[in-house]
């Protein structure tokens, strides 16, 4: 876990600071309160040198912690006038993806993200974040309506991976993702996606093609979460910090390798500790990305998007 006994020693040690604080005598304030002070800056540092030192595998824990934020969480604070819609027009309603329509700071826009759930109950009936064929179908039906009315689209992607089970399978889960792919290449209007918390696999790359792709500083982008790699090749989960590290998941590496633009900061101590701030960060990029991203005409953006997909994993031989 990432240092999860040490956090939860922190957050007691804060709470007992905050109940003697507030329980001194009047006589003892001002020989006591420098001394409360002196301890809450230094819990704040410890705090900050804990979240500064992140393995791979604690960043993968921290993008699963089960207070950070949502795509609702995100909505709330930066999408005015939410409507949201439901429904592949094929089959159903998948919870694990949500999309609508909305303000953002003035313009009209399209957003779409995975899912996850607050607790057992809605965890379930958001299946974990992990999107059926239909949820996949859903966001394409929203992004043609945004293309069609000239709105630009943001994405917001965390979940494990897709739902691999047989009715989702039968349903054509690998052709779904694949055709939102080869849509998304080509549909003319402004695409920004965020990864704000897992980005697993295929279930990632269905809300992933975009004009600029941006991850939060505790999330990951991988082919495989690390315990299904270490499964796969050593037949051993227990071997996942292993496979963490040779997957090079962190958003540094994986800017240095051009799959994502940019890093989004969060919180000192991480999203979950400050949902506002850490939306308040990403309404800064957004801006930012969407007055770049209107100067340039749909047929110059089609294909700088074409060309920056293509450049990743580029070699040469020898």
């Amino acid at each position: 876990m990432y240092k999860k006994e040490i956090e939860e020693q922190l957050k007691e040690l804060q709470h007992k600071l905050s109940n003697l604080k507030s329980n001194i005598p009047n006589d003892d304030v001002i020989r006591i309160n420098p001394l409360i002070k002196e301890l809450e800056e230094n819990a704040v540092k410890l705090k900050t040198e804990l979240y500064s030192k992140l393995t791979p595998t604690e960043r993968v824990q921290l993008a699963r912690h089960p207070k950070r934020p949502t795509t609702l969480d995100y909505i709330k604070y930066l999408i005015k006038d939410f409507i949201q819609f439901h429904g592949d027009r094929r089959h159903l309603n998948d919870h694990a993806i949500i999309g609508g329509v909305g303000i953002f700071e003035g313009i009209p826009v399209t957003v779409i993200g995975h899912q996850k759930g607050r607790g057992t109950k809605d965890n379930i009936k958001r299946n974990f974040g992990s999107a059926h064929p239909e949820g996949y179908r859903k966001a394409l039906r929203l992004m043609k309506q945004a293309e069609k009315f000239n709105r630009p689209i943001l994405l917001f992607i965390d979940t494990p991976a897709a739902y691999p089970g047989i009715g989702a399978e039968e349903r054509g889960q690998a052709e779904a993702i694949a055709f939102n792919i080869y849509e998304m290449f080509t549909l003319k209007t402004q695409m920004i996606s965020i990864i704000t918390g897992e980005g697993g696999s295929g279930g990632a790359l269905g809300l992933g093609i975009a004009d600029r792709v941006f991850m939060l500083t505790n999330t990951f982008y991988s082919v495989i979460p690390p315990e299904g790699c270490a499964s796969i090749l050593w037949k051993d989960a227990r071997r996942s910090d292993e496979a963490a590290k040779a997957l090079k998941i962190d958003p540094e590496i994986i800017l240095q390798f051009g799959v994502i633009d940019d890093i989004i900061d969060e919180p000192q101590c991480g999203a979950h500790e400050d949902h506002e701030n850490a939306a308040n960060q990403i309404r800064k990029k957004l801006l930012v990305t969407l007055e770049e991203l209107f100067q340039y005409s749909i047929e110059d953006l089609l294909e700088q998007r074409y060309n920056k997909y293509r450049k990743i994993g580029q070699f040469r031989e020898n």
